[in-house]
C-alpha cells in the first residue's frame, strides 16, 4: 500500500510539474511571438491573417506544424511588391481556432479560409499551399472552384502515400498521445531538439539565418496546436483520397513545384500524379531534396521582378502602429471598417471611421487612427 501511495504521489507531482512547465512554455511562446495582423471572426471561429502589399490577391497556406510566420519571414515580403499577400494560420494552428474540436478536414479548412479571404475582400484570389497546405489549396479548388483564380502547390500533398500514418502520428493522435505524450513534449522538448527537427525539414540546405527566431516553433508545440495537428494528420490520408477523383474537374491555371528528391512529400507520388490529373497543370521539378522550396529555392516560387527586398509599403507587419506609404495627390479618404474585422492588438469591434492623409511628398507616416495593417482597405 505504501508503495502504491508513493507512486501516486510521484505521478501527481510529475503531472503538476508537466502542466506548469507546459503552461509556462506556451505563455512564453505567445509573449515572444504574438499575432502579426488581423484576428477575424468566421462563424465564431477565430482566424489569424497577415495582409501585406497591393495588387492581385494571393493567399498563402502553410503546412503541417506551421504558422503564417513561415511565409512572413521572407516570401510574403518579396511577393507583396506586386501582390496583395494574405497569409493565414490554418485552423488549429498559430492563432487560428480549430474546427470541430480539432478534427479539421481539408474541406472544413478550405471553407474557413475561403470565407476569411472573402471577409478581407479577396473573392477570387490566387491560392498557394505548401506541403499539407497544398492539400488545403487543392480542397479549395475542388470544393469552391469559382472562388479562386489560380492554384499553386509547393511540395504539396495531393495523393495517398505508401506507409500510412506512421508510428509518430499514430501515437500522438491517440488518446494517450494527446493527453499524456503531447503535454510532456510541450513541457520538456529542448531547444536543441527543436533546431534538429527544423534542420531535418530543410535538409540538405540549412535553415536561413534568423528563421527559427522569426518562426517561433514553440507556437507549434503548444498543446492545443499539437493535438489539432495530430488529428489533421490522422485524417489526411482519407481526405486526400476523396479529392483525387475530382482533380480532373479543376479548371483554373495550376502550377506545381516540387524537389525531385523531397524525402517528406514524395515528388512522383504527389506532384507527378497531380500534374497528370489536372488538365493543363504545369509541373516544375527542381533538383535536390529540400522540402522548403520557398526558402531554399525562392527564385522558383517568386517571379524575378518580385525577388528584390520588400518595398517599404509592405514590410513585415508587427503589432502596433501600421506604417503606410503615402502618395500625392489625393484628397483624404475615409472608410468604415466592418465590425467582423478586428485588430490583433485591440478588442474594438464596433465600426469605426479611418482616414488616410495624403501629403505632397511620399513618406512613411504612422496612421494613428488604425492600429493594424489593411484591415479593410
Amino acid at each position: 500500500m505504501r508503495i502504491l501511495i508513493g507512486l501516486a504521489v510521484v505521478l501527481l507531482a510529475l503531472a503538476g510539474l508537466t502542466g506548469w512547465r507546459a503552461a509556462r512554455n506556451e505563455a512564453r511562446a505567445e509573449d515572444t511571438h504574438p499575432p502579426l495582423g488581423h484576428l477575424l471572426s468566421i462563424g465564431g471561429q477565430q482566424v489569424h491573417a497577415s495582409v501585406q502589399g497591393t495588387g492581385p490577391d494571393l493567399v498563402l497556406i502553410h503546412g503541417s506544424s506551421g504558422n503564417l510566420r513561415d511565409f512572413t519571414f521572407r516570401l510574403a515580403g518579396q511577393l507583396c511588391t506586386r501582390y496583395r499577400v494574405i497569409a493565414f494560420d490554418r485552423p488549429g494552428l498559430g492563432y487560428s481556432d480549430a474546427v470541430a474540436a480539432g478534427v479539421g478536414s481539408l474541406e472544413a479548412q478550405a471553407d474557413t479560409l475561403m470565407m476569411a479571404a472573402a471577409q478581407l475582400g479577396a473573392d477570387r484570389p490566387i491560392v498557394l499551399g505548401h506541403s499539407l497546405g497544398g492539400a488545403v489549396a487543392l480542397a479549395w479548388a475542388v470544393y469552391h472552384p469559382d472562388r479562386l483564380s489560380a492554384l499553386v502547390t509547393v511540395s504539396g500533398v495531393s495523393h495517398p502515400w505508401p506507409g500510412g500514418l506512421g508510428a509518430y502520428y499514430t501515437v500522438l493522435s491517440s488518446w494517450p498521445g494527446r493527453h499524456v505524450v503531447i503535454p510532456l513534449m510541450t513541457a520538456f522538448v529542448s531547444e536543441d531538439r527543436i533546431a534538429a527537427e527544423i534542420d531535418a525539414v530543410f535538409a540538405p540546405a540549412p535553415p536561413p539565418e534568423g528563421y527559427i527566431d522569426h518562426f517561433g516553433p514553440r507556437l507549434s508545440l503548444r498543446r492545443d496546436a499539437m493535438r489539432a495537428n495530430a488529428l489533421q494528420r490522422r485524417g489526411l490520408y482519407d481526405w486526400v483520397a476523396a479529392l483525387v477523383p475530382r482533380y480532373p474537374a479543376i479548371e483554373v491555371p495550376t502550377e506545381i513545384l516540387h524537389a525531385a528528391d523531397d524525402p517528406t512529400v514524395g515528388h512522383d507520388i504527389h506532384s507527378v500524379a497531380l500534374a497528370e490529373a489536372v488538365p493543363g497543370a504545369r509541373l516544375t521539378t527542381l533538383p535536390g531534396a529540400s522540402h522548403m522550396l520557398h526558402h531554399t529555392d525562392p527564385e522558383a516560387v517568386i517571379p524575378p521582378s518580385t525577388a528584390p527586398p520588400p518595398a517599404p509599403d509592405c514590410a513585415d507587419p508587427a503589432p502596433g502602429p501600421y506604417w503606410i506609404q503615402q502618395q500625392e495627390p489625393e484628397r483624404p479618404r475615409c472608410q468604415t471598417c466592418p465590425s467582423t474585422v478586428r485588430s490583433a492588438t485591440s478588442t474594438r469591434t464596433k465600426p469605426r471611421r479611418t482616414c488616410t492623409r495624403q501629403s505632397s511628398k511620399a513618406r512613411r507616416t504612422p496612421c494613428s487612427t488604425r492600429p493594424t495593417p489593411i484591415s479593410c482597405a
